[in-house]
């Protein structure tokens, strides 16, 4: 069987972290999600407001980099679970279980870091110095290894 959700879109409120009597973090958020579609006539997309949890290390994680209005994109898998309301009817409640969350944004220029220690990724690719042509590349000592003549056709399997 099969039951993967990969979902990209914005945090509707700041994560809410909390502990389980027995200590182990567990993360509850919203993600509204644009669908790909405009109804006609419509100046705007709609959005689905998608629950989240995300449990130990993952929603540590999302608590600590993430706040309303930041772009997010999650892993995971979709979750059934009953429950009663306060009315006594039964409901059902989805949920997608996180596994992995990526940035998938960048923090505006100006915007403060909140609660997160926030190391944004470089702007810039990395440098390398580019090879000259001509010139050969040195790899070091080759130890007991010799130079392979170039193939004569013949497998030696």
């Amino acid at each position: 069987m099969l039951n993967r959700v990969i979902l990209m879109g914005r945090l509707v409120a700041d994560p809410e972290l909390r502990q389980t009597p027995s200590g182990v973090s567990v993360a509850t958020f919203r993600v509204a999600v644009d669908r790909n579609y405009q109804a006609k006539g419509s100046a705007e997309r709609q959005a689905d407001f998608i629950s989240c949890v995300a449990w130990r290390q993952t929603g540590e994680f999302i608590s600590r980099y993430f706040q309303k209005g930041r772009m997010i994109a999650l892993e995971g898998s979709l979750q059934t679970r009953n429950y009663e309301d306060k009315q006594g009817n039964k409901r059902t409640a989805y949920e997608v279980i996180v596994e992995q969350a990526y940035f998938a944004d960048s923090r505006p220029a100006g915007q403060e870091t909140g609660r997160s220690n926030y190391v944004p990724f470089p702007t810039e690719p990395p440098q390398f110095d580019e090879p000259q042509r001509g010139k050969s590349l040195s790899v070091g000592d080759f130890g007991g290894f010799e130079a392979v003549e170039p193939d004569d056709g013949d497998l030696p399997f």
